[in-house]
C-alpha cells in the first residue's frame, strides 16, 4: 500500500504526498485511511518534525472516497450492520480530528504541530473534508480546478466531518449551497466564501512557510476556542432560528421529502449546532449511518455513480474493435436536433458540417451556437476566443459534397421513413465507403431505416435527447443487422461530447420513449377517470418524478403526442390498446391547446409563456369524480406503468443491461432518482410484493399493469435483479 507516503526534511517539515497508484484521479480507501493515520502519529511523535503539510502527487488534490468501496460499506460492517457503519464512520472522524488537534495540550491549547494542506487542483468529498479539519489550506491558483462537497448529488451527505466543519466555519445558511446543493467553486470564488484560505501560484512553497512560521493560536479552530458563535447564529438564537426554519422549507420544497440524505444532512446540521462540537461529530456520524442503511443511497450509488461511470468507460462497448473516436461529423438538418448535435460536438473539438435544405436554413442553425457563446461569454464562463474556435469548427452549407471526409453522418430531418430514406441515398453517395450513418430518430425502427442503406452494418440509430446541450443521455439503436464497429463508434463519439451511452436493440419506441409513453398516458387516463389533475401532478412530484405527467405532455407538445398516437395506430391496427387517454390527447389538438409552445396545453399559461395553474376546462370537460383514490394508488400507476416496460424491454432483449435500464431512465427522463432508477425500485420493493401489486393494479385497472413473466418468476425464486442480473451475477439460464 503507497497511497500516502511522507518525507522529512532538514527544516523539520514532514510532507506527506497523496498519491493512489491505479487511479488518475485519488480516491481514499480504508486501508488509505489507516496508512494515513500511521504517517501522522509518526510525525506528531517526532520530535524533529515542526509541521506537516499534505498535498498530492498528481495535478489534483482527490475526488473523494472510493465509492466502490463506501457501496459495500453496509455488507461489509457485520452482522450489526448499523454499529459497523457507525464505528467505521467515526474512525474517519478520530483521524480528522487527531489531525485538527495536532496534539496540541487539550487545556493550554498550546504544544501542537501546524499542519497545512497544499492543493494543486480539484478536492472533493473526503478530499476537501481532510482538508478541512488541517490548519491552513493553499490551493493552486488554478481557474479549473473545483472544491466542494458533492456527495448530496449520489444520495449521502459528507460524513467525514465535512457538514460539521463547514457549518460551523461558515454558518447554516453559508454553508448551504456546498451541502444541499453539492456546490463546487472555483479557488478564487471558495476563497471569498471561507471554504478554503489561500490561493496561490506556488501552494507547496506557501505551505512549508506558513508551517515553519505559524503560532500555537494559528492552530487553534474557531469552534475550539472560547467564547465560539455559530456564524449566522444558533438555532437557539432568533437568527438561527428563523435561517433553519427556512432550510427546512426550502429542503423539503425541492426534495418534496423522497431524498432521504437531504433530510438527515439537515438534522446532522441542526443537532449538530445545539452541541459542542465532539458531540456534533457523533450525531453526524448517526445520521450518516441512517443514510448508508437506507436502501436509497446505496441504489443512487450504484447508478449515478457506479452504473454511470462504467457505461462512460464503455463496459458495454465492443471487444476487440479499434479506437473510434470521431475526427469529422456529418450532422444533416439544422433544426433543433441537429443545431444542438453541432454544438455539443464543436464543444468537444470536433469539425462539424452542418446540412439543410438551403443557406439560410443551415446558418440559423449554427447561430444556435453563436447565441448560446454569447450568453455564455456573458456569465464570463466562455473567452471571445473559445467562441471563435467553436464557431470555426462548424460549417453550414446546402452542399452535400462538404461531407466528403466524414467518419461519422448522423441525420436529424423531419421524422418521415420517406424523407429519410431519401437523404441516406443521397449523402451514401458522396461519404466515403466507410462512413458509419445514423439517424438521430426517436420513434422510426432503425432495422426499417436501414433499408434505404447499402451498408446496413454500418447504420445505427443515436437518440439524442432534447435540449442536447443540457440532458445527459444518449441512446443508441441496434437495428437487426448494424455491426460492432458501428456500435463502437457511436459509444466512442457519445464518449467524445462527454455524454453518457446506453445501447438498445431496435424495437418501437426503443427504451426511453417505450417507458415514458406510458407514464404520460397513464397521467391522462386519470383525468379522463375523474382524478383531480391537482393530485395527479403531486402525486408524481411526491415520488421523486421531476416533472407530472400532464405538465411533461405540455413540455414534449401535445400534437406530438397525437402524432405518435395515430402513427402507432396506424402500424398496431387491432391490436392497439385504445384508451380514453387518446380521446383526451385528440380533444386538446383539436381545441388549439398544443402544449407550452401554443402557451396552452392541461397548463395554463401567461403572455410570457409562464405556467399560471392547471386549466379550468379540463375540470368542465372532465367533471371530478367525488371519491378520489388514495396517494399511493396514484403513485403506483404512474410508476408501474414505467416500470412494467421496463422488464418488459429486458425480458424481449431490447434492454440488455440492466445498468442501462437504471441510468437511462433516470437521465433520460428522470425516473425517480432516489429510487435508483425502475430495476433498483423493484429491487428496494422485493419480488414478491412487485408481482402481488401488479396483481391487483390489473384486477382494478386493467391488462396493462399485467405482471411479467420475468417478473413472476423472480418473485416465486426470491429473486432481486441485481443479484440475477448484475454485472457481478452470471445471468440464469
Amino acid at each position: 500500500m503507497t497511497d500516502f507516503t511522507m518525507t522529512k526534511d532538514a527544516e523539520g517539515v514532514a510532507t506527506i504526498t497523496w498519491d493512489v497508484a491505479d487511479k488518475s484521479m485519488n480516491v481514499m480507501s480504508f486501508e488509505g485511511l489507516e496508512l494515513l493515520n500511521d504517517l501522522v502519529d509518526d510525525a506528531l511523535a517526532d520530535d524533529a518534525v515542526k509541521g506537516i503539510v499534505i498535498t498530492s502527487g498528481k495535478d489534483t488534490f482527490a475526488g473523494g472516497m472510493d465509492l466502490n468501496l463506501l457501496a459495500k460499506m453496509k455488507e461489509n460492517a457485520g452482522d450489526d450492520a448499523a454499529k459497523g457503519l457507525f464505528e467505521g464512520t467515526m474512525k474517519m472522524h478520530g483521524l480528522l480530528r487527531k489531525i485538527e488537534l495536532a496534539g496540541m495540550d487539550p487545556k493550554t491549547q498550546k504544544g501542537g504541530k501546524p499542519i497545512a494542506s497544499a492543493i494543486p487542483g480539484t478536492a472533493v468529498g473526503i478530499g476537501l473534508e481532510l482538508p478541512l479539519a488541517t490548519h491552513r489550506i493553499f490551493v493552486a491558483n488554478n481557474p479549473k480546478a473545483r472544491l466542494g462537497l458533492p456527495e448530496i448529488l449520489v444520495g449521502i451527505f459528507p460524513g467525514a466531518g465535512g457538514t460539521t466543519r463547514l457549518t460551523r466555519m461558515l454558518g447554516a445558511m453559508g454553508a448551504s449551497p456546498f451541502l444541499l446543493e453539492g456546490k463546487l467553486s472555483a479557488p478564487e470564488a471558495a476563497k471569498k466564501t471561507g471554504l478554503i484560505h489561500e490561493v496561490s501560484d506556488d501552494p507547496m512553497a506557501d505551505a512549508r512557510a506558513w508551517v515553519l512560521s505559524a503560532k500555537d493560536a494559528d492552530l487553534v479552530k474557531p469552534w475550539d476556542a472560547k467564547g465560539y458563535k455559530m456564524p449566522g447564529g444558533a438555532p437557539y438564537h432568533p437568527a438561527g432560528f428563523m435561517t433553519f426554519v427556512g432550510a427546512a422549507a426550502m429542503v423539503n420544497g425541492k426534495t418534496q421529502g423522497v431524498y432521504p440524505a437531504a433530510k438527515a444532512l439537515l438534522s446532522a446540521v441542526y443537532e449538530g449546532a445545539l452541541v459542542p462540537f465532539d458531540t456534533a461529530l457523533k450525531i453526524e456520524a448517526r445520521w450518516f449511518t441512517n443514510v448508508l442503511l437506507n436502501p436509497s443511497s446505496g441504489a443512487m450509488i450504484r447508478s449515478l455513480f457506479l452504473n454511470k461511470e462504467a457505461l462512460e468507460k464503455g463496459a458495454v462497448r465492443p471487444a476487440g474493435i479499434p479506437d473510434q473516436r470521431v475526427k469529422k461529423l456529418g450532422v444533416l438538418g439544422a433544426g433543433l436536433m441537429g443545431a444542438g448535435i453541432a454544438l455539443v460536438s464543436a464543444q468537444a473539438g470536433i469539425e462539424v458540417v452542418l446540412i439543410d435544405r438551403d443557406q439560410e436554413a443551415a446558418d440559423r442553425g449554427k447561430n444556435y451556437t453563436e447565441k448560446y457563446l454569447e450568453k455564455g461569454m456573458a456569465r464570463r464562463k466562455v473567452t471571445q476566443e473559445k467562441a471563435d474556435a467553436m464557431l470555426g469548427l462548424i460549417t453550414a452549407t446546402p452542399d452535400l459534397d462538404t461531407l466528403k471526409g466524414c467518419d461519422l453522418i448522423i441525420e436529424a430531418v423531419f421524422e418521415d421513413p420517406a424523407v429519410k430514406a431519401e437523404i441516406t441515398a443521397k449523402v451514401e453517395a458522396v461519404i466515403p465507403e466507410d462512413c458509419i450513418f445514423a439517424s438521430n430518430t426517436s420513434t422510426l425502427p432503425i432495422s426499417e431505416l436501414a433499408k434505404a442503406s447499402k451498408n446496413q452494418d454500418q447504420f445505427i440509430g443515436i437518440h439524442f435527447f432534447s435540449p442536447v446541450e443540457k440532458m445527459l443521455l444518449v441512446e443508441i439503436i441496434k437495428g437487426a443487422n448494424t455491426g460492432d464497429r458501428a456500435v463502437a463508434k457511436a459509444l466512442d463519439y457519445v464518449r467524445q461530447i462527454k455524454k453518457t451511452p446506453i445501447v438498445v436493440n431496435d424495437a418501437r419506441f426503443f427504451y426511453a420513449n417505450r417507458c415514458i409513453i406510458p407514464y404520460v398516458n397513464e397521467g391522462a387516463r386519470m383525468v379522463t377517470e375523474g382524478v383531480e389533475p391537482a393530485l395527479i401532478e403531486n402525486a408524481a412530484k411526491l415520488v421523486g418524478m421531476p416533472l407530472g405527467p400532464l405538465q411533461l405532455t405540455d413540455e414534449t407538445a401535445i400534437d406530438l403526442g397525437a402524432k405518435i398516437a395515430r402513427a402507432t395506430m396506424a402500424a398496431m391496427g387491432d391490436a392497439y390498446p385504445k384508451s380514453g387517454a387518446d380521446d383526451l390527447i385528440f380533444w386538446l389538438e383539436e381545441e388549439g391547446r398544443l402544449g407550452r409552445k401554443a402557451n396552452a396545453g392541461f397548463y395554463s399559461y401567461d403572455d410570457k409563456g409562464k405556467r399560471t395553474g392547471l386549466w379550468d376546462g379540463l375540470g368542465e370537460k372532465y367533471p371530478a369524480a367525488e371519491d378520489q383514490p388514495d396517494l399511493t394508488e396514484v403513485q403506483h400507476r404512474l410508476l408501474f406503468s414505467q416500470v412494467l416496460e421496463a422488464v418488459r424491454a429486458l425480458e424481449e432483449n431490447v434492454l440488455m443491461d440492466i445498468r442501462e435500464g437504471d441510468v437511462g431512465a433516470i437521465l433520460g427522463w428522470g425516473f425517480a432518482p432516489w429510487s435508483g432508477g425502475p430495476f433498483s425500485w423493484l429491487d428496494i420493493m422485493g419480488a414478491p410484493y412487485a408481482a402481488e401489486r401488479c396483481d391487483q393494479l390489473e384486477a382494478k385497472f386493467g391488462e396493462r399493469f399485467k405482471c411479467p413473466a420475468l417478473l413472476r418468476e423472480m418473485a416465486e425464486k426470491g429473486q432481486s435483479f441485481y443479484g440475477r442480473f448484475g454485472p457481478e451475477s452470471a445471468k440464469a439460464a
